[in-house]
Order: C-alpha cells, then sequence, then structure tokens
C-alpha cells in the first residue's frame, strides 16, 4: 500500500476511535511496526495528530490537513465524486466552484461545457482558463496562500450581489446534526456566503468528511440539495440526509 493511501486509513481510523495503536495499525495495514511508525511521525510533524506512547490521539478541530496531502488521498474517490457532480451541469448555466481538491476534479470536467463561473481558488480559475466555452467571473479578494482560496470581505460582497444556477461547495466535515464545517474562519465565511447566492448547492465530500467536525460550522444542511461522496461513506449518516429529502448520491 502505497504512504499517502496507508497514511489516509490512519486518519480515518484516528478519526473513529480517537486513539490508534502501532500495533493494531501494522496488523490492518498489513505492513512493519516501523513503517507505521514513520507514517505517525509525518503526520504528527503536519499536525495531523499528536503521538503518545505506542501510537497517537486526534490532533486539534482547529488544525487543517495541508493542502498537498489532501491531494493526495482519496484521488479515486474523488474523481468519481467530481465525474458524478459535472454531470448535474448542463451547458447554459451559471456555476460557482469552490476552493479544495474535489472540486478542483470537478472543474477538470467541465472543459468542454459552455457555462459562466466563478471560481473560489486559483487553482480553479487555472484550469478553466483553457476552455474554451468556460466565461470566467473572478470574485477578488485576498489568496490564502497554499490553498489559494479566495477569502475577505471582497470576496464576500462579489458572492452578494451575483446569483447562481449552482454551487459544488466543499467542506473539511460534514455530520447528519452539525451540518457542513471548516477550518479556516475566512473561507467558511466564503463558503456561506456561496451557498445563499445559489438556487442549487451541490456538495461534494468523500468519506473521510464524515463526522469529521471542523472549527467552524459554515451551514446546517437546510440549505444543501446534493451530496455526493463514495461507497465508502457511513450510511447511518447518509441515510438521515436523505430522510430529510437531501438528494444523496454515493459513487
Amino acid at each position: 500500500m502505497e504512504s499517502a493511501n496507508r497514511q489516509e486509513v490512519i486518519l480515518r481510523s484516528l478519526r473513529d476511535r480517537g486513539r490508534v495503536a502501532v500495533d493494531d495499525l501494522a496488523q490492518e495495514l498489513d505492513c512493519s511496526a516501523m513503517t507505521v511508525r514513520r507514517d505517525l511521525d509525518r503526520l504528527a510533524g503536519l499536525g495531523l495528530l499528536r503521538r503518545v506512547h505506542g501510537g497517537a490521539v486526534t490532533g486539534s478541530t482547529a488544525e487543517e490537513t495541508p493542502y498537498p496531502v489532501r491531494s493526495s488521498t482519496a484521488v479515486d474517490a474523488k474523481r468519481r465524486i467530481a465525474a458524478a457532480a459535472a454531470a448535474m451541469i448542463s451547458d447554459g448555466e451559471t456555476v460557482l466552484i469552490d476552493g479544495g481538491t474535489t472540486a478542483l476534479e470537478v472543474a477538470r470536467r467541465l472543459h468542454d461545457h459552455r457555462l459562466t463561473v466563478t471560481p473560489l481558488s486559483l487553482q480553479v480559475a487555472t484550469e478553466l482558463g483553457r476552455a474554451g466555452g468556460i466565461r470566467l467571473i473572478m470574485p477578488g479578494g485576498d489568496v490564502r496562500p497554499v490553498e489559494q482560496s479566495f477569502v475577505g470581505p471582497l470576496t464576500v460582497h462579489a458572492l452578494d450581489v451575483l446569483r447562481f444556477d449552482t454551487a459544488v461547495i466543499g467542506c473539511c466535515g460534514i455530520d447528519a446534526e452539525d451540518g457542513l464545517t471548516g477550518h479556516d474562519l475566512d473561507e467558511s465565511a466564503v463558503k456561506a456566503a456561496a451557498i445563499a447566492a445559489a438556487r442549487r448547492t451541490v456538495v461534494v465530500a468523500d468519506a473521510s468528511k464524515w463526522g469529521a467536525g471542523a472549527f467552524a460550522r459554515f451551514q446546517d444542511l437546510s440549505r444543501v440539495t446534493t451530496v455526493i461522496t463514495d461507497d465508502a461513506a457511513p450510511t447511518d449518516q447518509t441515510d438521515r440526509l436523505a430522510a430529510r429529502g437531501i438528494e444523496v448520491q454515493r459513487v
């Protein structure tokens, strides 16, 4: 198993249990205890967990997984989710596309569409800037380092005066009770403004996001139209959303 995949499994186990042991992980991952220790040390160095004797415990809900780490985890699931989201978007729509790794995958599947798009990150803007049928409307504002997402009052104001057919939104955490959460306060404010400006909100979230509550709660689920996730998402959570009339696609 590749190191990125091992680390994804470790983080998921940590979110489920709150504490993981080196020996248990070695058996689960079918690798040596030394390999697990190296993975734990790397994740601790990124601030994603705290090392304790014999294993690790969860870190703070204020700590965000770095973009480079997220871009190499759950890649297949994100691609399936992105394909399903792109299939929901029709030519002629006005579309807002969030920042984040899954939203970027959605943008990569829209090159042959005829759309007006407001991107909430420089990565998405760069990706769609090469597409001949896409009209880009940039929101302005500050740009977060590394994440390259637009944040701040200028971004929020731009979204306040625009309206979209569809908003494709990512999140750091999703929960049937807590709704959508994020780590960065400024970025969470932008996500809330984006949802308020859209007629339809499509949330793209792989299985690792379920129950992973982050620091800032930016939206309950009342304005969410569709959630697209992968087949590893917890059925108790997705069933509760479906019971509330939210379309849930497991891909």
